[in-house]
């Protein structure tokens, strides 16, 4: 008996991983399942309230009624509460019939058809169509597997990259995100870093939509293709706030050539091992999504051993209390004496030290470390590259 019910185990977990997964994709098969758990439990409250009423009164069964929107689609959800108030109205009528209708009785009545009236109400208002934590976890999801396009692969030797982002408000959904494409032969690196018009979840989505387009697009386009592109997008949507600033780096690994693009974004900075200091890009665009054909400059250089480039948005530099020149030199000071130190977790000391406001905040930083000259052995040092002509 005991190595029959073990056998058993694992098909009934089998089973159960199985229906919670229809469960959670809101098909049909699923939903019928949970509403038969649902009423089964309605049930069983049903009988216990008959049998004992002063342990189980008629407010139990807003239990199934709490547990129903969680879980249920409109329709299932309908027949649920069909189904708990037959049940609320056999469980009154039985006591009724022994002990009368009593004041306490009718007010808990009322608030039972109110409570149901209120889970309808919300349930047909949602436009996903789905319960809450189903709606929830499909967005969530969907926000994943696009912030996964911003993870930048691992890099060779090196070579090193870092981000930090915080959203407005400390929510989960930003107007900030980062798309990023290492070639196959891991020569050539391309990132965008995007801010899209808005605030925490009122641009969450529109980032969602506008990095799907862009990811399926990088490392296929030109960068000057690829911005273009993604202009148009912005202007076909005809959103309220349909414009997003962004900029563009594309580098060759093995040589430290790199081109800029900028897209109204605040103006990249690059870290010049020689004397220390953090210079401004002079790349400068227009917004996407404002005209049909944008201006874009782009500038070039070459980044040698110890060098660096961050990218930023306006959330960093820019606040009620701060202008963005000020916030920008701020930036420059307080970065030059971050990375003074070395530039592990330089993205998330930056962003510590920026107040938290009313907009999302975003750093990205890509540096060269170098590489140990093959002819020194153990002992080796970097080697670094010749001067370079400035962009």
């Amino acid at each position: 008996m005991t190595n029959r019910l073990r056998r058993s185990l694992p098909t009934v977990a089998r089973y159960l991983d199985e229906r919670m997964l229809r469960w959670r994709t809101g098909t049909t098969e699923g939903q019928v399942a949970v509403l038969a758990a649902l009423l089964v439990v309605t049930v069983a409250i049903l009988v216990a309230s008959v049998a004992n009423y002063s342990a189980f009164p008629v407010a139990t069964f807003v239990i199934p009624l709490l547990l129903g929107p969680m879980a249920l689609r409109y329709r299932p959800l309908l027949v649920l509460i069909l189904c708990v108030g037959v049940a609320v109205a056999i469980t009154v009528t039985v006591q009724s019939v022994g002990y009368g209708m009593t004041t306490g009785r009718i007010s808990t009545l009322i608030v039972m058809a109110l409570v149901a009236m209120l889970v309808l109400f919300e349930s047909s208002r949602r436009r996903s169509g789905l319960p809450g934590p189903l709606g929830e976890a499909m967005l969530v999801d969907l926000r994943d597997r696009l912030q996964a396009q911003g993870v930048v692969p691992p890099l060779p030797v090196g070579w090193a990259s870092q981000s930090a982002m915080r959203s407005s408000g400390g929510t989960k959904f930003a107007g900030d995100f980062l798309v990023a494409n290492l070639s196959e032969d891991e020569t050539r690196l391309e990132m965008i870093l995007v801010d899209v018009c808005g605030k925490g979840v009122a641009a969450g989505t529109q980032s969602l939509h506008f990095a799907g387009a862009l990811g399926g697009l990088i490392g296929a386009l030109p960068p000057l293709g690829l911005f273009a592109a993604g202009n148009d997008f912005l202007i076909r949507q005809n959103w309220d706030e349909g414009f997003a600033t962004a900029v563009h780096i594309l580098i060759d690994l093995p040589s430290g050539d790199y081109s800029i693009i900028n897209a109204g974004h605040p103006p990249a900075l690059r870290w010049d091992s020689g004397s220390l200091v953090w210079e401004i890009d002079g790349a400068r665009g227009t917004a996407l999504g404002i005209m049909k054909r944008p201006n874009f400059q782009q500038t070039t250089g070459t980044l040698g051993v110890g060098d660096a480039l961050m990218f930023y948005t306006d959330g960093v530099v820019e606040s009620r209390a701060q202008d963005f020149t000020a916030g920008i030199e701020w930036l420059r000071t307080t970065a030059t004496g971050i990375v003074s130190s070395g530039f592990d977790q330089a993205a998330r000391r930056i962003l510590k030290l920026v107040a938290s406001g009313d907009d999302d905040q975003a750093v990205l930083i890509l540096s060269r470390s170098g590489v140990q000259d093959p002819s020194a052995g153990d002992a080796g040092t970097a080697v670094r590259r010749p001067d370079r002509a400035r962009p």
